[in-house]
């Protein structure tokens, strides 16, 4: 078996991972607030394994070479972004903190509220983000590319299956071991400002890409 090709993949995923986003921010305020972060976490991973699965197997490329597709999805990923960069900000002018009540709830007395909801707003912020589509079927997809044999691409893909498991689990359930710190409202107003930051100085690079494009 060709374990480097394996962990390839699962370095190349997790770095394009890492970054903070809108489905990152969300995953990661559902695990702090103990808010069906095992829904939520699984409509993620699942969703990501597909778009991975999806631009491994050459439909990233089809992407990269359409001006059209990538207009559409480009233009649309500002509007995504500038929304969830004012609607961090609001949060920001306005935190909430969390109870101790909360942080104490289990995961199954929060299970029964909202958790449609939930699954809802997590496969937005994983299909509305154009950077998901740049990442996962644009990059991943492109760099697969080099890989010929159906061996070596599902070991690469499975790399990068594990990556996006790792990654998602570890930010939801992980979280609730941070949510007394985010008892108070300060963090909160930090954390908020920190993603509003972030999401506009993105949707602005995404603009002059687009412009200059």
């Amino acid at each position: 078996m060709q374990y480097g090709i394996l962990i390839e993949g699962f370095l190349i995923s997790f770095g394009l991972l890492v970054a903070i986003g809108p489905q990152n921010a969300y995953v990661l305020r559902q695990g702090l607030k103990h808010r069906h972060v095992g829904a939520v976490t699984t409509v993620c991973f699942v969703s990501d394994m597909a778009l991975l699965t999806v631009g491994i197997l050459g439909v990233g490329a089809i992407i990269t070479a359409s001006d059209a597709l990538k207009f559409w999805l480009g233009w649309g990923g500002v509007v995504f972004l500038l929304w969830f960069a004012l609607k961090s900000a609001k949060a920001a002018l306005n935190p909430e903190g969390i109870s101790a009540e909360a942080i104490e709830s289990s995961a199954g007395e929060a299970a029964g509220k909202g958790v449609r909801t939930a699954v809802l707003h997590a496969l937005a912020f994983t299909f509305l983000n154009p950077w998901v589509y740049m990442d996962t079927m644009g990059l991943v997809g492109a760099y697969s590319v080099k890989y010929t044999g159906d061996s070596e691409r599902t070991l690469f893909m499975v790399g990068a299956w594990l990556a996006s498991g790792l990654w998602f689990y570890g930010l939801g359930y992980g979280a609730k071991k941070a949510a007394p710190l985010f008892r108070k409202k300060t963090t909160w107003r930090i954390l908020d400002s920190i993603i509003a930051l972030v999401m506009f100085s993105v949707a602005g690079l995404l603009v002059q890409h687009l412009l200059s494009s």
